[in-house]
């Protein structure tokens, strides 16, 4: 359930395009007079809007962010970084507090209350019926200003994607981007074109991924899918590469935008917007691609970046927790002993995902997280390692321990979150000694449906063989089995047995679409079991270091209780959090098998 998604200190930025003047092919390097907002020409896909999309005939797999229950995202402390910087920003610099906080420790809970400071507020959409231009620098960034919002006009020829997909083209001229000549592009059908590969995962559209991956004009990083409506256009001349989303559906929704890059032989990037656009929550921007350099940019006021910095902006309807600031607030008045802070706020901050873990400093080998160490900018020496963002308390039942999310309860989702921390990435060494990642299913970070997890946090099921290639989901979500106790440094590599995962699995009853679907006991079907030893992970992975007799076995949380502006935690709200606390470190203890505990107090 990350949306660090408990993850990867990867990252990236979305790059966008300098605005010429309006009219079918061909461009200007001059700057046209941007038209007054909300006032745009007619645009050319006004005449398509309502042209059925085109099926493709390929089969396109199964999307994970169909499956499970959780909206996974996969936000890293870049995310937390770009919701900061934009807050000090929309504030005028760093910011001051208007009202002394409340701030207090309820027993074994530390409540701050917002002043704002804590709570960033929704990034509305303001692009529609705009223009901008994104123009090159000596220095080897790009400076965006506003610009005509007239669309050009030819659209070119239609381009048949899917939900979730690419396709390849030709740019007829060099096309020089962040010092780079480039001549091949892909069109992706979430609202960008990318540079040097493709990206049509189905993960989460966020700050991470748009840094993180390759170099990219995002007109509308969003999650949108032609296929359901709309259409996308792409007009390559040897003066200009124009691609155009017209009226393209939201995934899953009746929400539209149409939005228009188009790239110069310059350097310059286009961007254009139609004034109906109904979608509220995207990225726009250019990004060199790799990079962890960024400018939160406000678009429409105009903006530049360094020699590989992205610009960009993210939009929101929704407001945000600002964990850099929030954990700040913490280490302000508590001592920086803490591995793990856990917050729980008193309104929705999180809408893509149900609760989420980013991991913030990594010093282990052997698990599948990179080296890095990002924990001064949340107010601590090295020790704080991560944080959890549980979301709304309100949506959480009384008992801990009811299930209410699928085989989920309140615990088991914070032992999920949790464990994110280390895992769960293992690659092995398959039966053909071929590097697999079989293992996993959701966002390659949660345990197969069809890996015998033993019924752990991090997804998977108990599976029973039944003999004969069938076999039985028995139980869920319960424990973390010995191969997540290894990697959290709980087991020695002795004291993981082999474990395994059906290859092929077929005869579903019931139906499950894909290795990421949530974890469901009293599943049957029929496959190829493939058994599994640690030594084959450890044979990609390395082994881990340090090792279980190196690792402390007890691990410090804080629980964090934000509330917002004008309002103060009550009594029942208190007692609810100190509920899930007491029963959280009891559900820890038997599920790591007694190997390890949680110490949840203040002091």
């Amino acid at each position: 359930m990350t949306r660090r998604g408990r993850t990867a200190s990867a990252v990236a930025a979305i790059a966008f395009g300098l605005l010429a003047a309006c009219g079918g092919g061909g461009g200007s390097s001059g700057s046209p007079t941007p038209s007054p907002p909300g006032t745009a020409p007619a645009n050319p896909c006004s005449a398509v809007a309502d042209e059925a999309p085109v099926a493709r005939t390929t089969s396109v797999p199964a999307s994970g962010k169909r499956a499970g229950v959780y909206g996974d995202t996969r936000w890293t402390w870049l995310d937390h970084r770009w919701v900061h910087r934009d807050a000090v920003r929309r504030q005028g610099g760093e910011r001051e507090a208007g009202v002394q906080p409340l701030d207090r420790d309820a027993g074994e809970v530390a409540v701050l209350e917002d002043n704002g400071q804590l709570i960033a507020p929704a990034n509305a959409l303001d692009v529609g019926g705009r223009g901008l231009r994104f123009h090159p620098l000596a220095s080897g960034g790009y400076a965006v200003t506003p610009a005509d919002a007239a669309f050009r006009q030819a659209l070119g020829s239609r381009i048949t994607l899917t939900d979730d997909d690419s396709s390849a083209a030709t740019v007829p001229f060099p096309f020089p981007f962040y010092g780079t000549s480039q001549t091949a592009a892909f069109l992706n059908s979430d609202g960008n074109v990318t540079f040097g590969q493709p990206d049509s995962a189905s993960t989460a559209r966020n700050i991470t991924r748009a840094l993180s991956g390759p170099a990219r004009v995002a007109p509308f990083f969003a999650d949108l899918d032609p296929s359901a409506g709309g259409s996308v256009w792409l007009n390559a001349t040897s003066t200009e590469l124009t691609v155009t989303w017209c009226n393209v559906r939201g995934f899953d929704s009746a929400n539209t935008t149409t939005a228009q890059a188009t790239m110069l032989p310059d350097g310059s990037v286009e961007m254009r917007y139609g004034t109906g656009v109904t979608l509220t929550d995207a990225i726009i921007g250019l990004s060199p691609g790799a990079t962890t350099d960024f400018t939160a940019a406000d678009l429409t006021a105009g903006a530049q970046g360094g020699p590989r910095a992205a610009v960009v902006e993210r939009f929101s309807a929704s407001p945000d927790l600002d964990l850099e600031a929030a954990s700040r607030r913490f280490y302000a008045a508590h001592a920086d002993t803490f591995d793990q802070l856990i917050f729980f706020t008193d309104q929705r901050v999180v809408t893509d995902a149900f609760a989420f873990e980013s991991t913030i400093v990594n010093r282990i080998r052997g698990i599948g997280v990179g080296a890095f160490d990002e924990s001064g900018s949340y107010g601590s020496g090295g020790r704080l390692s991560s944080v959890v963002l549980m979301d709304n308390l309100g949506k959480y039942p009384s008992d801990p321990g009811q299930e209410f999310l699928g085989e989920n309860s309140t615990v088991s989702v914070l032992g999920q979150e949790v464990g994110h921390r280390w895992l769960v990435f293992f690659r092995f060494l398959d039966v053909n000694r071929q590097v697999s990642d079989a293992l996993l299913g959701r966002d390659l970070a949660h345990w197969s449906f069809f890996a015998d997890s033993d019924a752990s946090v991090m997804e998977g099921n108990d599976i029973e063989d039944l003999g004969g290639g069938s076999f039985r989901t028995v139980a869920a979500v319960s424990r973390y089995s010995r191969a997540d106790l290894y990697a959290m440094g709980l087991a020695a590599e002795n004291e993981v047995p082999p474990f395994f995962y059906v290859e092929n699995p077929t005869n579903t009853r019931p139906n499950i679409p894909d290795a990421s679907a949530a974890p469901q006991a009293g599943v049957t079907f029929n496959g190829t079991r493939r058994d599994v030893r640690l030594q084959d992970v450890v044979d990609v992975m390395g082994r881990r270091q340090p090792s279980a007799a190196e690792t402390s076995r007890v691990w410090r949380q804080a629980f964090v209780f934000v509330v917002g502006a004008g309002r103060q935690a009550d009594a029942a709200q208190i007692e609810k959090l100190n509920r899930i606390r007491v029963a959280w470190e009891a559900f820890y203890a038997q599920a790591v098998e007694g190997r390890g505990r949680v110490d949840t107090l203040l002091q």
